[in-house]
């Protein structure tokens, strides 16, 4: 199997690890307040334990115990998700009290 670029995909635990250190860098980036903090743990929290719930889905010894795991990373890439897109309208915005 290929991707688009006629590549061999790389394995989801190579991407978990990858994202995590990309999370560890959104993080570093964000502004030193109250809100960067409190987003910005948030984000770090979540986006660094995908790559742990996949690993221990793939360590899982039924099919229901894969699900629930992979399920658990799922949650966790949601919650990174909806945390980064707080964090970059946040801090691209003209106005920061506005809720756009």
């Amino acid at each position: 199997m290929k991707d688009e670029s006629g590549q061999p995909p790389v394995d989801l635990k190579t991407r978990t690890r990858q994202f995590a250190l990309r999370i560890i860098r959104l993080y570093n980036g964000l502004p030193e307040n109250a809100v960067g903090r409190t987003i910005g743990n948030q984000i770090l929290r979540s986006g660094t334990s995908v790559g742990a719930h996949y690993r221990e889905g793939m360590r899982s010894r039924s099919d229901a115990e894969i699900i629930s795991k992979w399920g658990g990373a799922l949650q966790e890439l949601e919650e990174t998700d909806t945390g980064s897109n707080c964090s970059r309208k946040g801090t691209s915005s003209r106005n920061p009290g506005s809720p756009t």
